[in-house]
């Protein structure tokens, strides 16, 4: 059998890929592993707005119960409002039902440990090893001993809410905000939040019917954000994705200021203010090369990881670093939790424009995005490494590096899912790096293929 787990837990299309089978075997699976020892289990539950949350929860809320542990549901709420409450509540795990930014018909199931971290590759393992085989050693409890589901959605949007605005000091009064909630999983947390800090609020795609999660709107579709914030003449606009785990920002003039910007706003302001640990901003490889510039200037060192929010909360946990994330706008701010947090990203970011009385415009000038390529080589899965052993590939890439003079920078990537490798070039013409990319792209097409 494949791995179940992808990099960021199960995903699939809902009913197809991701039936209600598979969701009460990860129940059953997933509170057997990350609850044993515990004396009455507790296991907290959370979901998006997707029409089809209300058939995976039940699902997987039997899997959960039918081993003996408690489920307690806290209905549509983001995802990292779970890690939080988890830690909260004293529970033993979390798991939120979401595909996060993809379109409707797609679902998935993650898990938080007891700490509020995503898990581990060997207890996601372990958890598909239970299933593989056939629930082995699985206790069936009867009786008293099941498993009982506690529903607590008002209570744990107020306490998550109330956690959220305690990250930050002050209000946000005098503040013109724009929301785009992707009608998902930020559509009553997130008001609620910028409402009671005093904001003066504009709301788009705020509307769930189940169906309208992402659809041309949130962090993947910002263009109406864009437009939204200029014509109601808003301080700055703030985009969610479905499960309001990543935020991206517009500007005042309508531009689009993406995780990298907002990461170099944030780490300059924490740097100042003495609460940016080691003064370090990890980000992963596909970073712009514009945020190394501009972190450098403010004397910030730059770690790059993996691509995956996971290896940038891995290097931050082992090196006790407070900030770090992806250009998606999947904003780690470990101080304060344990996984990205769209709305914790918004407040800080709405409280630095409020508190410097700069505009986020005049804020996101600390950083020049250079311009980027990205240009696919089909190749076979078995020549994936050849720009890394063939001699001619090999001195491409040394006389493109030489052009680009220490003011850009050559990145490829082999693909992990299909037969390809991703060739990147970043620079200061874009005309060059341009031809730059393709000629290397096909460079590496023809040698593989041949």
């Amino acid at each position: 059998m494949h791995r179940m787990f992808g990099t960021d837990g199960v995903r699939g299309i809902a009913n197809k890929e991701l039936t209600a089978e598979v969701a009460y075997n990860l129940g059953r699976a997933g509170a057997y592993v990350l609850t044993e020892g515990a004396h009455k289990p507790k296991i907290v539950v959370g979901m998006d707005t997707r029409i089809s949350g209300d058939m995976l929860e039940n699902a997987l809320v039997a899997g959960i119960l039918s081993v003996g542990a408690e489920a307690i549901c806290i209905g549509i709420i983001p995802t990292p409002a779970v890690a939080y409450l988890t830690r909260k509540y004293g529970a033993d795990a979390g798991v939120v039902i979401s595909a996060s930014h993809n379109p409707v018909e797609y679902n998935g199931i993650k898990f938080f440990n007891g700490q509020g971290y995503k898990l581990s590759d060997e207890l996601e393992d372990r958890i598909q090893k239970v299933i593989e085989s056939d629930f082995e050693g699985v206790p069936l409890p009867v009786g008293e001993e099941i498993g009982r589901k506690l529903e607590e959605a008002g209570e744990a949007i107020s306490d998550y809410v109330d956690f959220a605005k305690s990250t930050v000091q002050g209000d946000l009064k005098g503040l013109k905000v724009a929301l785009d909630c992707a009608n998902g999983a930020a559509y009553l947390t997130t008001v609620r939040a910028f409402k009671e800090l005093g904001a003066q609020l504009y709301i788009i795609n705020n509307d769930p019917d189940g169906i309208n999660i992402n659809k041309n709107c949130g962090s993947t579709h910002p263009e109406e954000l864009m437009d939204y914030v200029v014509k109601k003449g808003c301080h700055l606009g703030l985009a969610f994705d479905g499960d309001a785990d990543r935020c991206l920002a517009v500007d005042e003039k309508g531009n689009l200021i993406h995780g990298d910007f907002i990461m170099a706003i944030i780490g300059k302001y924490l740097k100042n203010k003495g609460k940016l640990h080691k003064d370090v901003l990890v980000t992963t490889v596909m970073s712009n090369l514009g945020l190394d510039i501009a972190l450098k200037k403010e004397n910030i060192k730059s770690i790059k990881t993996n691509v995956g929010d996971r290896y940038v909360l891995e290097e931050m946990i082992k090196e006790g670093y407070s900030l770090g994330g992806e250009q998606s706008g999947h904003i780690i701010l470990l101080d304060y939790n344990t996984t990205g947090d769209g709305l914790i990203t918004a407040l800080q970011l709405s409280m630095i424009v409020k508190n410097t009385g700069s505009s986020l415009s005049e804020l996101a000038s600390i950083m020049k995005e250079l311009p980027q390529v990205l240009v696919n080589a089909t190749v076979p899965n078995d020549k994936k490494n050849i720009y890394l052993e063939d001699e001619k590939i090999i001195a491409e890439i040394k006389k493109i590096e030489e052009a680009l003079d220490g003011c850009g920078r050559v990145l490829i990537r082999p693909s992990g899912t299909e037969p390809l490798v991703r060739v990147m070039l970043e620079g200061e013409n874009q005309e060059e790096i341009d031809e730059m990319a393709h000629k290397l792209a096909a460079l590496i097409e023809r040698k593989a293929n041949s």
